[in-house]
């Protein structure tokens, strides 16, 4: 210290921290001037006594003017030092760096100006102090005082010319200071970082994209800042740095793709978009690179499908295709399993392009890696039995696809057929509204005789009559009206003459009899009209109720239809159709007279050649079955079919429904759908009635052979 005083003034010492700015500015020229002789001595003792003097009595002083003074006195012995200031930097640089944080704005104003003088006089050698000036001037950035701002503006730009001039800036040690300092929020910080951002990327030695994983995020977060300015920044910033890595040839894309990934889901549409088109770039750049990181990018791109923003949806689209024509085999890291469990998770949302994306994805790996996929099965069937009740029939329809995909072998077939039984008894309204649908579409995709098999297995094992009772009815409804169902139908034509048309009248047999409308439609269709007429003949009086008529003028409506043009063209021969004719006799009697249904009926037979029951007898040939007459003994057996037995299997069946008809516990469990519930005029707006069944002829009388003439 008394080197120091020796050295200068009293009087300099006073004028330095005067009230007046002229007088500490006369004073900084003396001690400039002092510092320079002790320079030119090489008298580094005394200078180092004057810094520390102006440090601790001027600079560290709680006098507002003796602050003032030390820092003009402290640039102002830099200035004197000229090229001998480097070594004394670790002195001169704190005091005035501290500055900053000064209460009174002024001082604030004068460190900026001071540190402006030092950095004009050391330079290069301002870089190996770079970290903390830049962590001072990003303060200085945010000030409250516009003078101290506008100094600070100019005190960076500076700096800024002299790193870009500098080759001993060292980015390894600036970047984690960048990295913390990205996420604040003040506005004027923000456009600092961004400043340095871009003049760094500028230069030709500094290599910014390859820590841009570091600082990716906090820019992105800036896309959304409520300032135009600074989204302008950052997106400008964010452009050039993505055409620098479409022409880089060494790129870390993995890093950024995970903050790429957390910015698509961005509330903020122009995150959201810019986001999304840096993953499409991605895509077709980044190969295997990104290959463990394909869930997380199906993941983002998935939800964009389906944004409010048209143009995320057609980027989201475009990356979609691109990653899937991406083919990749998991011994190269590609996850499975990873795949599937996005896919699941984005089948419950609420956007149907997303669901229907999410299942072309679950189909795309079963095509390609189905051992895979079948070892988490377990985790996904459930998942994907839910998107059958989907609102949406094309999700419905490519979710049966996946299921036919998985049900290739016969065990899986077999889950998915008793899960969808399942799904069709806990859900009654899905099989109201879906259950044509799926029944239609999985015939389709898999065999439909062995769906239909399949189907008649399990409802015979049915502990639920009622369920079984209503599913038999839709089944069959299906298969009377769908196009889809037409070999099927000509398969059961030839019951009674081929092996294969029998064996499949014979399976679905017993499941059918849970209903004896789907019987007695069975037994048309398979032209076994000897039998059809022995059911009918076996109906008592508690099985013609409402549900049963309403079937049975759903029924007689079908006979309209092309589906049994055959049926009617028989009628043309009612000599070799004895038992065509007996059994549609039979459903008109037990027709409400007052039905359309009566009368469409009743209206078809009466243009039917005239035709007397009794003739076959007097000609003395027995009918065994329609269109066969011979010689003998009327047999039961027909190709190989016991009808005797299958009849008293019928009646078993329905005497079962008949007792559970009265169990007190069937009103809590009966499944009954809208359209059962509704009157039977109502069904396909007919104007049937129910009738006042009072009691039905006895069945000795329509098991005559009777006489009635056509």
């Amino acid at each position: 210290m008394a080197d120091a005083l020796s050295a200068i003034p009293a009087a300099v010492l006073r004028n330095l921290s005067d009230k007046l700015y002229e007088k500490r500015k006369n004073a900084a020229l003396e001690v400039e001037g002092i510092v320079k002789q002790l320079t030119a001595a090489g008298d580094h003792d005394k200078i180092t006594a004057v810094i520390n003097l102006l440090t601790h009595e001027f600079a560290y002083s709680p006098q507002l003017n003796h602050r003032k003074g030390g820092l003009i006195g402290l640039a102002a012995a830099t200035v004197g030092l000229s090229g001998e200031a480097a070594q004394h930097l670790e002195q001169i640089l704190p005091p005035v760096i501290n500055s900053f944080s000064d209460q009174d704005s002024r001082v604030r104003y004068y460190a900026c100006e001071a540190l402006y003088n030092i950095a004009k006089v050391v330079r290069g050698e301002f870089i190996f102090h770079f970290n903390k000036i830049f962590d001072a001037l990003c303060k200085l950035s945010a000030d409250s005082d516009p003078n101290v701002q506008s100094a600070a503006h100019l005190l960076d730009r500076l700096v800024k010319d002299i790193v870009t001039e500098s080759d001993q800036f060292s980015i390894e040690e600036f970047i984690p200071l960048l990295r913390e300092r990205m996420n604040v929020l003040n506005p004027y910080v923000r456009q600092f970082l961004v400043g340095w951002i871009t003049v760094l990327d500028s230069v030709p030695d500094i290599d910014m994209l390859g820590f841009l994983p570091d600082f990716l995020d906090g820019l992105f977060n800036m896309l959304s800042d409520s300032s135009l300015e600074i989204r302008q920044q950052a997106d400008s910033a964010l452009s050039e740095f993505l055409q620098e890595i479409k022409n880089s040839p060494s790129v870390d894309y993995g890093r950024m793709a995970e903050i790429l990934v957390q910015r698509a889901a961005s509330p903020d549409e122009f995150t959201r978009w810019t986001a999304i088109t840096w993953i499409n770039e991605f895509v077709k750049l980044g190969g295997d690179q990104l290959v463990p990181y394909y869930a997380d990018i199906l993941g983002a791109i998935l939800p964009c499908i389906a944004d409010n923003e048209e143009k995320i949806r057609v980027v989201a689209r475009e990356t979609n295709e691109e990653l899937g024509a991406i083919q990749t085999v998991p011994a190269e890291g590609f996850d499975v399993g990873a795949i599937l469990s996005v896919a699941r998770r984005q089948l419950s949302s609420e956007h149907e392009a997303t669901r229907i994306e999410s299942l072309h994805w679950i189909s795309t790996l079963l095509n390609r890696h189905r051992p895979e996929v079948l070892t988490f099965l377990n985790d996904i069937f459930d998942t994907l039995l839910k998107p059958l009740s989907d609102p949406s029939d094309q999700v419905v329809l490519l979710v049966l696809e996946v299921h036919a995909a998985i049900a290739r072998d016969q065990y899986n077939f077999r889950q998915l057929v008793v899960f969808l039984v399942h799904k069709f008894h806990t859900d009654n309204d899905l099989l109201e509204r879906r259950g044509a649908l799926i029944i239609r579409r999985l015939c389709v995709l898999l065999d439909s005789e062995r769906v239909y098999r399949e189907l008649s297995k399990i409802l015979e094992e049915e502990a639920d009559l009622d369920f079984a009772s209503t599913m038999v009815q839709a089944l069959n409804l299906i298969l009377l009206t769908s196009s889809e169902l037409s070999d099927l139908r000509n398969l059961l034509k030839r019951s009674l003459v081929n092996t294969a048309g029998k064996d499949f009248f014979l399976s679905l047999y017993s499941s059918w009899s849970h209903s004896s409308m789907a019987i007695i439609s069975l037994c048309l269709l398979a032209q076994a009209y000897q039998h059809a007429s022995s059911v009918i003949q076996s109906l008592t009086e508690e099985d013609i109720n409402v549900r049963f008529l309403i079937q049975l003028d759903k029924l007689i409506h079908l006979l309209e239809t092309p589906t049994f043009a055959y049926l009617r063209l028989q009628l043309l021969e009612p000599e070799r159709y004895v038992w065509l004719l007996k059994a549609l006799y039979g459903l008109l009697m037990l027709l409400p007279q007052q039905s359309a249904a009566f009368k469409i009926l009743r209206t078809r037979l009466k243009t039917v050649p005239s035709y007397s029951f009794n003739n076959p007898m007097s000609t003395g040939l027995h009918v065994l079955e329609d269109g066969n007459m011979n010689d003998g003994d009327i047999s039961s057996m027909h190709n190989g079919i016991n009808f005797a037995s299958l009849l008293q299997r019928f009646q078993q069946t329905q005497h079962q429904h008949r007792l559970h008809s009265k169990s007190p516990a069937r009103s809590h469990n009966i499944p009954t759908s809208s359209k059962e519930v509704q009157k039977p005029e109502e069904v396909r707006g007919s104007g049937a009635v129910v009738p006042e069944i009072n009691r039905p002829p006895s069945r000795s009388s329509r098991k005559g052979p009777g006489q009635l003439h056509l």
